[in-house]
């Protein structure tokens, strides 16, 4: 769709502040003017009546995208990804419906930045437990939580509450929140109280003759897992790429009921495509796997 060229563009030298400023101009929609609108896009392909669509709702594809700071991906960039999401959204919106634009589309951008965030992280990949996944989009709201929002590790009785809070280990938490934060704390960096005494962070470690040769291995493949991802997901359509997404990796998954007024179908139906987009994915992650001689977990 054209109109994504003619859209205001997120950037660093242009500033966040800047952007928002200018999609503030755009007036936001009313019912019918939404609904005449997307009807003269679905009936007569009116480029100018998908713009305005797409414009009026660029705040709400900035809110949504806001929602994702902290993953250490360049904000101006998740924007972008939630900008495209919208465009989707606005492509496929049948305003007969019932509904709102802003609901059927705010599954389509937060899909997009989800994706966006697949093909930037070797952190989320098949074979990935569903608790992982959760701790990888919640970890930031349960640092919260529990107080934890200083940049760095986290000490111990955070980690131990936010483990036990998203049922995952206190190594996983650990992990992750160094891989999000992006920052390599020093291990001299005192826990609890300053002052004399005080224990340090490379008291908590034990030696155990890690294996340099066998972490950059580990990474390599962690790397490997990701570009066969990325490949893999080109085997699922647009619908069943949104609603595994929507399914199997949103921060709160959304119901069968949800997706199935979104899309108009039964929610048997919604279960039904879950299902076959996750083992076709799986399939095509086995088959590049056998090719590259790895192994995929069932």
């Amino acid at each position: 769709m054209s109109t994504y060229q003619n859209l205001p563009a997120p950037s660093p030298e242009q500033g966040l502040n800047r952007y928002m400023q200018e999609i503030r101009k755009f007036p936001l929609l009313e019912p019918e003017q939404e609904y005449m609108l997307a009807k003269r896009w679905v009936d007569h392909q009116d480029a100018g009546a998908a713009h305005q669509l797409v414009t009026s709702h660029l705040r709400l594809a900035a809110k949504i995208a806001m929602g994702y700071r902290g993953y250490g991906l360049p904000q101006a960039e998740v924007i972008s990804e939630a900008n495209v999401g919208l465009m989707q959204a606005v492509k496929r919106f049948d305003p007969e419906k019932g509904f709102r634009l802003a609901t059927y589309a705010m599954w389509w951008i937060r899909a997009s930045i989800q994706e966006y965030i697949l093909r930037s992280w070797s952190l989320v990949k098949l074979g990935t437990t569903s608790a992982q996944k959760k701790l990888f989009f919640n970890l930031r709201k349960a640092k919260a939580k529990v107080g934890a929002l200083e940049e760095g590790d986290l000490r111990p009785e955070n980690v131990a509450q936010i483990a036990k809070d998203l049922s995952v280990t206190e190594d996983e938490v650990i992990d992750m929140n160094r891989r999000l934060s992006g920052s390599d704390a020093s291990l001299n960096a005192t826990v609890g109280s300053d002052g004399e005494g005080a224990t340090q962070w490379q008291d908590w470690l034990e030696d155990e003759d890690s294996d340099q040769a066998g972490a950059y291995a580990e990474r390599d493949e962690l790397d490997a897992r990701r570009a066969m991802l990325v490949q893999a997901m080109a085997v699922l359509n647009e619908r069943e790429k949104d609603i595994l997404m929507q399914r199997r990796l949103a921060d709160t998954p959304v119901t069968l009921e949800e997706l199935s007024e979104s899309y108009g179908v039964s929610r048997e139906r919604i279960r039904q495509i879950e299902v076959r987009a996750f083992e076709k994915l799986q399939a095509k992650m086995r088959e590049l796997a056998r090719v590259k001689g790895m192994v995929i977990p069932a």
